[in-house]
């Protein structure tokens, strides 16, 4: 698993940025204005948006802040699990109940004429 760089000098490198005119609540300032902000990550492809902010800047900023907490994300290794085998008294109760149940099923089975005599 190849670890990822959070160092915002290194992701700027890594990073697309695309500014785009954003639609929603913001006034006249937010519709005219390309202050919409959206990052792709070449090397994971993780794209992230941010358009709360009427300023292109904060915009920028945070979807940046977004990017981090994903590439953080992805950079935890998960643990290991550690197969185990079923005890012997557990594999005996399985076939147990098992047979129980088989014997259950048999049980409701119609008698044939040739087996009443």
């Amino acid at each position: 698993m190849k670890k990822h760089s959070i160092d915002l000098k290194n992701l700027k490198k890594e990073v697309r940025l695309d500014y785009y005119k954003s639609s929603g609540p913001g006034g006249q300032h937010k519709n005219k204005t390309m202050s919409c902000v959206r990052l792709y990550h070449n090397p994971t492809g993780i794209r992230v948006i941010a358009t709360e902010s009427r300023s292109q800047i904060k915009n920028r900023e945070l979807a940046f802040k977004r990017l981090q907490v994903k590439l953080m994300e992805l950079n935890i290794k998960d643990k290991e699990r550690i197969p185990t085998k079923q005890p012997r008294r557990v594999k005996e109760q399985i076939l147990q109940n098992k047979k129980r149940r088989s014997q259950k099923i048999h049980s409701r089975k119609k008698v044939s004429e040739d087996e009443t005599e």
